[in-house]
């Protein structure tokens, strides 16, 4: 088993000035990780053709750190990206695909969309009628990356495309060898769902891991304010350290155990607390919680 942080749980530091983007490779070392995960918008800042030169740069950076880069996570839309144009949006995406093959990262996560534009919600606004929308320019993604050495994955993420039935419905209809899920123990909790059975039904197709917690608070209860986001049914979120939140993150971990999932687990932290404390006890206790289980 393998640890990775992805560097977005060190936005909150970035935006203040305390850590560049860089600098949060060699903290990620300090913490005691074994890998960093890449973000389009915390890392890639940069134009198309400054792409290449920027995947040198922290390839060479985690390389000095002794990290491996365990993947990169890009938003994605095929319905709605690139202003619409599905076919534009493929080649943004496959231009991450390249990027991600010269950091000699093994896999990326994309998004597949927020769901369907106002005009068209009306009319086709279900989950099961997009699918057969998303399901060709995903196959042509996979098959791209697959050209390169890269697994392409999507995420329950974007409240959308969240719930595990959804995603496993995705998967099946993708059928495509290069395609898996990346599970986000955490994100389930947006979509009003119990993260114990979610993972359960996505298991089977995990190739990646999220390890993510969240205090959660009714609707009926007094509104937490600022930090706090709402899930689709209205009740309340914020992100805290792995073990400090209401996310059964020992029992997720028990079930991927048991499905025979023995890659990598990423940390995404999103919340309140300082980021190099809260992601610091947050490792302490996932790999004590993977011991015990």
């Amino acid at each position: 088993m393998k640890f990775s942080v992805s560097l977005y749980s060190f936005f909150k530091s970035i935006r203040s000035g305390a850590l560049t983007p860089m600098e949060c490779i060699a903290k990620a070392k300090e913490l005691g990780f074994d890998a960093v995960e890449v973000v389009d918008f915390v890392n890639v800042d940069c134009t198309p053709e400054e792409m290449p030169k920027r995947a040198e740069e922290i390839k060479a950076e985690a390389a000095k750190h002794g990290l491996e880069i365990s993947s990169v996570a890009i938003g994605a839309d095929f319905l709605n990206g690139s202003d619409g144009d599905t076919e534009k949006e493929i080649a943004r995406i496959k231009a991450y695909v390249d990027f991600t093959a010269a950091l000699g990262a093994p896999r990326m996560r994309h998004d597949v969309t927020s769901g369907f534009s106002a005009k068209d919600a009306a009319r086709c606004g279900s989950y099961d009628s997009a699918i057969p929308l998303l399901v060709g320019p995903i196959r042509e993604v996979a098959e791209y990356a697959a050209s390169k050495s890269v697994m392409t994955m999507t995420e329950n993420h974007g409240f959308f495309s969240q719930d595990s039935d959804r995603v496993e419905k995705l998967y099946n209809a993708v059928n495509h060898p290069n395609f898996a899920l990346l599970c986000d123990m955490g994100n389930f909790m947006c979509a009003d769902e119990d993260p114990s059975l979610a993972v359960a039904r996505v298991a089977p197709y995990t190739k990646y891991v999220h390890a993510k917690d969240f205090v959660w608070k009714s609707f009926y209860d007094a509104d937490p304010g600022e930090g706090a986001f709402q899930t689709r049914a209205g009740n309340y979120l914020r992100g805290t350290i792995i073990g400090h939140g209401n996310v059964p993150v020992k029992q997720c971990l028990r079930t991927l155990k048991a499905a025979g999932y023995d890659d990598t687990i990423a940390i995404e932290f999103e919340g309140m607390e300082d980021p190099i404390d809260a992601v610091r006890i947050g490792l302490a206790n996932l790999k004590r919680y993977w011991e015990e289980v």
